[in-house]
């Protein structure tokens, strides 16, 4: 495995994270500890999850199955390098949300019960809430970091001038600001190329692409062997309005030998800004696969195929100005 600075952060975190949204009730608890013990014995230090990940177990079970985890000891919570997310709704209730410093802060406590940790090493904005300041979201970060409980901040599905304007702020109060920014980006889905990679590239703050494979539609859908997800009426009608370039795809992954799911994270790999793509598995299989990814080198002609049949975008306003 390969690892890298996260931003212009000194931690070092696996140039792949394991993403683990499935994991207590798409993936049952035993399989999920078996999925991280792989990761961490093959060198994925770097985990992400989120207070509200549990969908039909309920909020929170996602971040309990890794507190069970750890529990178990063989320094498990000391190789990992632990991420989770604030902001999601947790009940009916109108301050268990978004980003006050009281649902920040209460949130955090929250999460260190449910993950049985001291500490959460990046603490991320799941998504932005331009109703609350940047001057008390960071009063709120600074208290956890000052008492141990949160080691770095990152935000998720922030714009680049959201970016900017954190770290700003951050950096008036003292504070080492965001280090980190999850976004939705694929070969199918670009559009942070205008404003966010280049901020983030900026700013040095490291981009963790979320989505990586487009919901499966990188994945190798147009195969027989494509099963389930081809089932699905929303993947049918995504396959249909991107088969020409589905197609130009997942023929040039096998003139190249590889798998379209490994090639879709390893393009992720050559860009510029990106940490480390999230690979979120099911199953022990899916994990295999996701990390054959950090194997694979792509040359200059097909970065530039690939831009050809993925057309993306330039930094803006390069993009749309003369």
């Amino acid at each position: 495995m390969e690892y890298t600075h996260l931003g212009r952060s000194g931690l070092s975190v696996s140039r792949l994270c394991l993403g683990t949204m499935n994991f207590g009730w798409k993936t049952e608890e035993a399989d999920s500890h078996a999925i991280m013990d792989r990761a961490l014995a093959e060198g994925v230090n770097f985990f992400d999850t989120a207070n509200v990940y549990g969908r039909s177990a309920g909020r929170g079970r996602t971040e309990e199955v890794i507190g069970a985890w750890f529990a178990q000891g063989g320094d498990r919570r000391e190789k990992t390098v632990l991420a989770t997310k604030v902001y999601g709704t947790m009940s009916d209730w109108p301050n268990d949300s978004k980003l006050s410093a009281r649902n920040i802060v209460r949130s955090c406590e929250a999460s260190l019960r449910r993950l049985q940790t001291d500490w959460i090493d990046l603490y991320q904005f799941h998504h932005s809430d331009p109703a609350t300041p940047w001057d008390e979201i960071w009063q709120a970060c600074e208290s956890l970091v000052a008492q141990g409980k949160v080691l770095y901040v990152g935000a998720s599905n922030h714009a680049g001038w959201q970016l900017a304007t954190g770290n700003a702020v951050a950096a008036r109060r003292g504070s080492q600001g965001l280090v980190s920014e999850q976004s939705h980006y694929n070969l199918l889905t670009r559009h942070v190329e205008l404003e966010v990679l280049p901020a983030a590239e900026h700013h040095g703050i490291g981009v963790i692409p979320w989505s990586p494979l487009a919901g499966g539609l990188l994945a190798g859908v147009l195969d027989e062997s494509a099963g389930d997800r081809r089932k699905d009426e929303r993947v049918r009608k995504q396959i249909e309005q991107h088969r020409p370039a589905l197609e130009a795809w997942e023929s040039l992954c096998a003139e190249l030998g590889h798998a379209p799911a490994d090639v879709g994270v390893a393009w992720l790999l050559h860009r510029p800004a990106v940490t480390a793509p999230i690979i979120g598995p099911r199953t022990m299989e899916q994990l295999e696969g996701g990390m054959r990814a950090v194997d694979i080198a792509l040359d200059e002609a097909t970065l530039t195929r690939l831009d050809e049949i993925f057309p993306g975008y330039r930094p803006a306003p390069m993009e749309y100005a003369w």
